[in-house]
């Protein structure tokens, strides 16, 4: 590659951890050598190996010398495999998001092509030895090569790009569908990434037929070489069977594009762009040909890499990976308590959840406790169904189902709590309740035993107010379904302890949760932020506003969901409750809503079908909010709660409620499924105004915008 090619992206290689290409020859045994490049950047295995510039600029470089090797008959083949356990992780993000115009976005997705596409002009046969970890520009390393071979114990192979706000677009977008069919690329390109980042093991990414064959690890790299040099020779026969052909083309491929993009619109909307546009990449991989297909590659990722989506992404992407296994605030774990009992008050559903996953997690004894044996052996019936289940799902052993069932016992007496170390509350959400059950408790366990309170709206300290040691509760906020949802809301109040606060952090580590401190104050983070934007959606209807008009002006949020879904999702008589514990707190800023009520009382907003997909809103429902005379055009309600939620964050973060703004999209990436792409809700309400708006400043320093 000459040395003036990609001269604008050589300024983003100063501090790049480059990924080396080390080649060695392999002796065949049919006679002639392999020319093996290994990926290897000289870390251990907790630095996978990335693909800058600088590295994609050496790989181009040594994959020329090995094309010239081969014109000279020196080599037979080429194949390229990584450092142990890893062969590439994708691209270098940090390089990436720092790049500062759409042109040198532009260089980056064609130098990724130029060095990755070698691997189909070297005159021999290429082939990747997929012996680890492959990701992004890893998977599609293995794309430009002719022939793939995998091992079947790697832990993840995934292309997650569109979860990152970006395209596969060194090939990928145009390659993939065209080895492994239309339907398997559309699974592994966009619905993977969108379900939480889904990635593929060994066998799956063989089935789906990435690769062409599979080796187990003791001598992956030995049956590699074996397996190619029968390619080589013709004594192997390579048969691809999920390779799309004419028919696939001319009927399939249409028909999957329409029922994908029916699918994203009705999950995600369309604020979204990087799905949309891998759809439309894939869509035209149908009947284009290879540099066709790089070039629309070339121009998506240019698109992408420059706009606010991406640079969200990234922050958001940070936020999970690094903020969150460092919480702010967080004690010395050494302070916490060593949990050798757990227990559960209430045998409720949500009590019985937790039950479950501490048992699971924690591997300790549990018991639970209602307030009746009927309602006990409910509960412990459930949990030791739910292990069943997970047995014949394959998902733990008899042997371990038998254990943790063992461990798990009910009991209507309080006694069977005195050598607990960690007592969970999960009863009526009501403050005289939670304070009575507590003070119970009191009686029989440890003064060192931790309280912890799950409520979602109730003033923690209050709780414990009628305790002898209140020093020793603390709110652990889990969010349904508890088993699926990764944050748990950490409550400090001003008694709590650092052996209580400590004790709760290294309990959601190993509950492998993620947990973020927040203040004592109503609503926490999640409720809180929530109870601001369905306050604002039901004032609007009560003043006149009609929900198709509220669902359009919320649109550019790119939420999950609507707003009136979500009150129906977590419960019209909750969602009414929320509003009024904040209405009550802060009565000049949210709203109460009596139609709420009245909803909550007709049981629905939405008209369902059989399948429970929405058709409408339901005329009941219409009827109740109708006879306001203050409505309001799409813009003006955005533009009104864009202000308000820039007003409310801005005064969360003034009464420290948490330590940074970055926790706070934390919380509703986690918490309340705000999408990567937006960043959570701050770096939102920078590039559109609304903080200078509201306090004069905005949240982050520089902004996070793309660079269009």
């Amino acid at each position: 590659m000459a040395s003036t090619d990609f001269a604008e992206l050589r300024s983003l290689t100063s501090d790049e951890v480059v990924t080396h290409s080390y080649v060695r020859d392999v002796p065949l045994p049919s006679g002639g050598a392999l020319a093996l490049v290994t990926l290897d950047n000289g870390r251990d295995h907790t630095r996978p190996s990335t693909l800058g510039p600088a590295t994609l600029l050496e790989f181009a470089e040594v994959l020329d010398a090995q094309k010239a090797r081969a014109a000279k008959g020196e080599i037979k083949a080429v194949a390229v495999t990584g450092k142990p356990y890893i062969l590439a992780a994708g691209a270098d993000l940090s390089r990436v998001s720092e790049i500062p115009t759409r042109e040198i976005g532009k260089q980056m997705a064609q130098l990724g092509h130029a060095a990755l596409g070698r691997l189909s002009e070297l005159g021999v046969p290429s082939f990747v030895f997929i012996n680890g970890l492959a990701l992004g520009g890893g998977v599609e390393i293995g794309l430009n090569a002719d022939y793939r071979t995998i091992d079947s114990s790697i832990p993840a192979l995934a292309l997650p790009e569109v979860f990152l706000g970006i395209i596969p677009g060194w090939g990928g977008a145009w390659l993939l569908p065209n080895l492994i069919g239309i339907e398997n690329a559309l699974k592994v390109i966009i619905e993977n990434p969108l379900k939480n980042n889904r990635t593929l093991k060994g066998q799956e990414a063989f089935d789906l037929g990435i690769a062409d064959a599979i080796f187990g690890p003791a001598s992956f790299l030995e049956d590699s070489i074996r397996w190619a040099d029968g390619v080589i020779s013709g004594a192997t026969t390579v048969k691809r069977p999920n390779q799309p052909g004419k028919l696939e083309r001319a009927v399939k491929w249409d028909v999957a594009i329409g029922i994908a993009r029916k699918m994203l619109e009705s999950r995600i909307g369309t604020v979204a762009l990087s799905p949309y546009r891998a759809l439309e990449l894939v869509k035209a991989a149908k009947n284009t040909d290879r540099k066709t297909g790089f070039a629309a590659e070339d121009e998506a990722l240019a698109d992408l890499i420059s706009g606010d989506q991406f640079r969200a992404s990234i922050y958001a992407f940070n936020l999970v990976q690094k903020r969150a296994k460092r919480p702010a605030g967080a004690p010395d774990k050494a302070l916490a308590r060593k949990l050798t009992k757990v227990g559960v008050i209430g045998a409720g559903l949500m009590a019985s959840q937790f039950a479950l996953l501490f048992v699971r997690r924690l591997q300790v004894p549990v018991v639970i406790t209602d307030l009746d044996q009927e309602r006990v052996d409910k509960g412990v019936k459930y949990i030791h169904d739910e292990i069943d289940a997970l047995t014949s799902k394959g998902r733990i052993s008899a042997d371990e189902a038998n254990r943790l069932q063992a461990l798990v016992t009910g009991t209507t007496n309080k006694a069977d709590f005195a050598d607990c170390d960690w007592v969970i509350e999960a009863v009526f959400e009501e403050l005289g309740v939670k304070q009575d059950v507590f003070a119970d408790v009191e009686q029989y366990i440890s003064p060192e035993a931790i309280l912890a309170t799950n409520t979602s709206s109730l003033s923690v300290e209050a709780i414990g107010s009628k305790l002898k040691h209140p020093e020793r509760v603390v709110g652990f906020h889990f969010f349904n379904p508890v088993a699926v949802m990764p944050l748990i809301e950490v409550v400090k109040t001003p008694r709590t302890n650092d052996e209580a606060l400590s004790t709760a952090m290294v309990t959601a580590a190993a509950l492998r949760k993620n947990a973020v401190i927040t203040r004592d104050t109503p609503g926490f983070v999640v409720n809180r932020i929530l109870a601001k934007l369905l306050g604002e959606a039901m004032h609007a209807v009560d003043t006149g506003t009609p929900f198709e008009v509220v669902d359009r002006s919320i649109a550019p949020f790119g939420l999950p969901m609507t707003p009136f879904e979500l009150l129906e999702l977590v419960g019209l008589k909750v969602g009414a409750h929320v509003l009024d514990t904040h209405h009550a707190a802060f009565p000049e800023r949210f709203f109460e809503s009596k139609n709420l009520h009245r909803l909550a009382e007709l049981g629905h907003i939405f008209e369902r079908d059989a399948k429970g997909k929405i058709k409408g809103y339901d005329k009941q429902a219409v009827k109740i909010v109708s006879g306001g005379s203050s409505p309001m055009t799409d813009e003006q309600l955005l533009r009104r709660i864009e202000d308000g939620l820039a007003d409310e964050v801005h005064r969360m973060l003034d009464d420290q409620v948490v330590e940074a703004a970055e926790d706070i999209d934390l919380c509703l990436i986690l918490g309340a499924g705000y999408p990567f792409q937006m960043g959570g809700v701050t770096p939102y309400l920078d590039r559109v105004g609304a903080s200078e708006r509201v306090f004069g400043d905005t949240f982050h320093h520089p902004v996070i915008r793309g660079v269009n």
